[in-house]
């Protein structure tokens, strides 16, 4: 069996000490086994980035964008190779890997913009002889904590726009599929970053907290669920680190009687089921307004819920993969048993499928819920798994009421032909993420992404322009070079421009 190692001062690292199994979900086969740092490793990763940035800081932005050319070359010439090491153990189709990589690659593209995202800001004359200007400088020794669903893209979103900002960078990966993360981050080490500027530490919760306490850390970035969200947050921002914690979600798309139906379905079905639902974006909750419309969707969506191609996510052609893990795909399945417990109607029922020749696969199939009402936990709950629930209203007003009432406010879309309703939902919904006609709403990289309310722990979104600020520290400078032989008086009212 193969061991994945950390990659630490630019060079491999064995664990020493505990592991973790690897899996590939559709066989339920261990196929490596993960090494777990301890404190003294993760400590190995922070000297190497500390000792590394004051070199780094002081490298020229356009020479750092240089890099992150040669960088996203490389992501595209190992495209297959990255889309099949995150299939193998994540268990998405091969096609959602190329699609999920190829927007971790735009990421690296607006990275490769540094000398224009850097450039700062600058007013001459402000008072007499006076020049004044702000920089934007780097924080130092940064983190990311990444998760399972996103082995590629969400780190993608952290560290090649931390780096071109002039940090060092320490990045704890999910230890469910590590491969394809270590691997991209060593296409980033081919394409020129010194030793020590980027470091891949595996590892658990022993990992996370001593990212959290170590004082040379002074910038933690998280996705994953709430709890743990809310977690990092709390025991980094009480140790003065700056912390953006996206967390989890519960996504509405809302039905309107005259709704495009036949595109909704579709948009519908890929939001719902693509990646077995292992998204923070995936829509879970179909809310209709009117009988009407929840029968046609009904009608309409069913056949194709029951056509879904469903296999080893390796395999070429399929909608639908395996969940991540035995304990994911058992999750689920007790959500689906908690539905039909608590009184919501079971259209299509996904726990029995069985994949030929995947038989100790982690397969549940799409399923679909009708008439869910708010306090059954298939609704309150993100379930992170092929469900789609229907929830049915009288008006618009009552859709956005149930989504406004949340405790999460991560995605949400509209889907209608009525101007005036669509204006009206993107104004009033309590929802970081809005899409109209759009079931997935992320935002592209030259924006930035992150969710309302327990959705994220922070003032500043992921990625983008608020990925820049949040990377990087605003200093303001004021310069005055007076005249030769000049001399002034003291002046002891404070000084304006009046």
């Amino acid at each position: 069996m193969s061991h994945i190692p950390h990659l630490i001062n630019g060079e491999r690292v064995a664990g020493n000490g505990r592991s973790a199994p690897v899996y590939n979900p559709s066989t339920g086969d261990s196929t490596s086994a993960v090494g777990l740092a301890d404190r003294t490793t993760m400590q190995l990763a922070i000297d190497a980035a500390k000792a590394a940035f004051p070199a780094w800081r002081n490298t020229p932005p356009a020479k750092r964008a240089q890099i992150m050319f040669r960088f996203k070359q490389l992501l595209e010439q190992n495209e297959n190779e990255i889309a099949a090491l995150i299939s193998a153990e994540h268990g998405k189709t091969i096609e959602d890997a190329v699609g999920e990589l190829k927007r971790g690659i735009e990421n690296v593209e607006f990275a490769c913009a540094a000398p224009e995202i850097l450039k700062g800001e600058y007013s001459r004359n402000v008072g007499p002889n006076i020049d004044a200007w702000t920089d934007l400088q780097p924080i130092g020794v940064v983190a990311g904590i990444t998760p399972f669903n996103f082995p590629a893209m969400v780190p993608l979103w952290m560290y090649p726009l931390a780096i071109v900002c002039g940090n060092c960078f320490i990045l704890k990966p999910s230890e469910r599929d590590p491969s394809s993360t270590l691997f991209i981050a060593e296409l980033a080490q081919q394409a020129g970053l010194p030793k020590g500027v980027l470091n891949v530490v595996n590892g658990d919760k022993d990992a996370v907290d001593a990212l959290i306490e170590a004082p040379e850390v002074k910038a933690l970035s998280f996705v994953g669920s709430t709890p743990i969200a809310e977690y990092i947050y709390s025991e980094g921002t009480k140790r003065g680190k700056r912390v953006q914690a996206l967390g989890g979600a519960k996504n509405h798309a809302v039905l309107m009687p005259d709704a495009d139906l036949d595109n909704a379905v579709s948009a519908l079905m890929g939001a719902a089921y693509g990646s077995c639902g292992e998204r923070c974006m995936a829509i879970s909750v179909a809310v209709c307004v009117g009988d009407q419309i929840a029968d046609a969707l009904v009608e309409k969506i069913v056949p194709q819920i029951q056509a879904l191609k469903i296999g080893a996510g390796t395999s070429c052609g399929l909608d639908m993969g395996p969940l991540v893990t035995a304990a994911a795909r058992d999750k689920v399945k007790g959500y689906i048993d908690a539905g039909v417990a608590q009184g919501a109607k079971l259209v299509v029922d996904g726990r029995d499928l069985v994949v030929a020749g995947n038989e100790n696969g982690y397969f549940v199939g799409g399923t679909l819920f009708d008439k869910v009402t708010p306090e059954m936990t298939i609704y309150t709950d993100e379930i992170f798994g092929p469900v789609l629930c229907i929830v049915r209203v009288g008006s618009l007003e009552e859709a956005m009421a149930l989504i406004n009432d949340h405790e999460y406010g991560n995605g949400t879309c509209i889907f209608t032909r009525d101007g005036e309703a669509a204006r009206l939902f993107c104004d009033e919904i309590e929802v970081g993420m809005v899409g109209v006609n759009v079931p997935l709403p992320v935002p592209v990289s030259y924006h930035s992404f992150g969710g309302w309310k327990r959705s994220l722990f922070g003032d500043l979104h992921a990625y983008g322009p608020d990925g820049v600020r949040f990377y990087t520290r605003k200093k303001a400078i004021t310069q005055r070079w007076p005249a030769r032989k000049s001399h002034e008086a003291a002046q002891f009212a404070f000084p304006s421009n009046g």
